[in-house]
């Protein structure tokens, strides 16, 4: 499988206005069947993530977005054309009262979307925040990795990409950025819920500082 040539370059300009810093702490690029999953408070967030990657393991890692913001015009040409993303909608979009939709309908569509051979980059905590905290997790990562035994998980810490390009600002600012991907976590047998979403989050969040 190959990327169109536009998809480099548009890989090198994320890397080059976000002056990202990239960090593998324990851990070693793998083009192993994985979700890398990370902290959330930009738009930018899976751009950066995605072209850090080394091409051998970009070319199968499909990112999870949000339908609502990725569905028209530009926006979807890029990421359904370019990077491939796999549009998740997170509310009901013709019911009067925009409802949730199933969260098992979610799940279902990561793992087609993943098959045998496709990586996916996720985002866990659901929403953007301020990039000051992370929020507590989302249980739609304990599921794919109930439905997926053996699933291989990488946690990757996005700083700085909430000042490069702020919420509801459409012209990024360049600044310096870090990546730090970590060591890979897996669902232990008979791992409550709870205990594993927690442990996930831990292990994101140990990878501020590094």
């Amino acid at each position: 499988m190959r990327l169109p040539l536009l998809a480099g370059m548009i890989a090198g300009a994320a890397r080059l206005i976000s002056g990202v810093n990239v960090r593998w702490a324990d851990s070693m690029p793998d083009p192993k069947q994985t979700i890398y999953y990370a902290n959330h408070s930009s738009h930018l967030d899976f751009v950066v993530l995605w072209s850090s990657l080394p091409a051998e393991v970009r070319v199968r890692t499909r990112p999870v977005a949000a339908l609502d913001y990725w569905s028209r015009g530009l926006r979807r040409a890029l990421a359904v054309n370019i990077f491939r993303a796999v549009l998740v909608a997170r509310r009901q979009p013709d019911h009067e009262s925009s409802s949730p939709v199933d969260p098992r309908e979610a799940i279902d569509h990561m793992l087609e979307a993943m098959g045998d051979d496709n990586s996916l980059i996720l985002f866990p905590e659901g929403t953007r925040g301020t990039g000051e905290e992370v929020a507590p997790f989302k249980s739609g990562i304990y599921y794919l990795c109930e439905r997926k035994p053996g699933l291989r998980l990488v946690p990757a810490f996005l700083n700085n990409l909430n000042r490069i390009l702020p919420k509801g600002e459409f012209l990024p600012v360049p600044f310096i950025s870090r990546l730090t991907f970590g060591p890979p976590i897996f669902l232990q047998s008979g791992e409550p819920k709870a205990a594993f979403l927690e442990r996930a989050r831990d292990a994101l969040c140990r990878l501020r500082d590094l």
